[in-house]
């Protein structure tokens, strides 16, 4: 096995308020027993209140490494009690693997599903209301330690205690770490945008903003 982690918690939610933000949310997710069904737009039952930048097929399922949450606490001690499993949002809360041991493109089985990273997650205006700051905004983008979003390639269960198992690694130059400073605009060679712009399993989202910045740079 390439890289293995396992899904601690599963979570879903459905559009409710959000004290701050001026959008009904599904940002506070709660955690299931599942099994629960895999199909193309994410997991049976869960919903996104703001479907012109969340949700849809290349953002399917949001994971966060549990191993994540320890250095939010040491960075924000007075908001530590904040920084639980579910804070982030996530879909899945997986353990044993983390930025630095997946790739952009990773095909993962997850219960009887088949995902693959297709990007990572960019902060927003609805976590720093979550978390009662705009400061977590800058801190997650610099330090990189955002989670990654999947797109579903074959649907099917997943429950809590699954495994989160690298079954393909297309693009093992290019660990979701190497990629985020590039994703917050601090870094990147014209070679390595030129290449991240053609990456197997890159969202197009991310393939068109790369190609975009490739031209400003001619």
């Amino acid at each position: 096995m390439i890289a293995s982690g396992i899904i601690t918690q599963l979570r879903i939610g459905r559009p409710q308020p959000l004290p701050g933000h001026p959008m009904l949310s599904a940002y506070r997710r709660q955690p299931v027993s599942g099994p629960v069904a895999v199909h193309a737009l994410g997991l049976e039952g869960d919903q996104v209140g703001n479907t012109r930048v969340h949700g849809g097929p290349e953002k399917a399922i949001y994971a966060y490494p549990v191993s994540g949450y320890a250095a939010w606490m040491a960075e924000f001690p007075a908001l530590a009690d904040r920084f639980h499993l579910g804070a982030m949002g996530e879909n899945l809360a997986v353990d044993g693997v983390d930025e630095t041991s997946l790739c952009l493109g990773d095909v993962i089985r997850c219960g009887t599903a088949t995902l693959q990273i297709a990007q990572i997650r960019e902060p927003c205006s609805t976590f720093a209301a979550a978390m009662g700051t705009t400061r977590v905004v800058k801190a997650m983008t610099r330090s990189g330690r955002c989670g990654w979003y999947f797109r579903v390639l074959e649907g099917g269960a997943i429950a809590p205690g699954d495994g989160h198992d690298v079954i393909e690694r297309p693009n093992p130059a290019w660990p979701i770490s190497r990629f985020t400073p590039i994703a917050a605009g601090k870094a990147g060679r014209v070679e390595e945008l030129t290449e991240l712009a053609g990456l197997p399993g890159l969202s197009a989202y991310w393939r068109a903003k790369l190609a975009r910045r490739l031209a400003d740079q001619q």
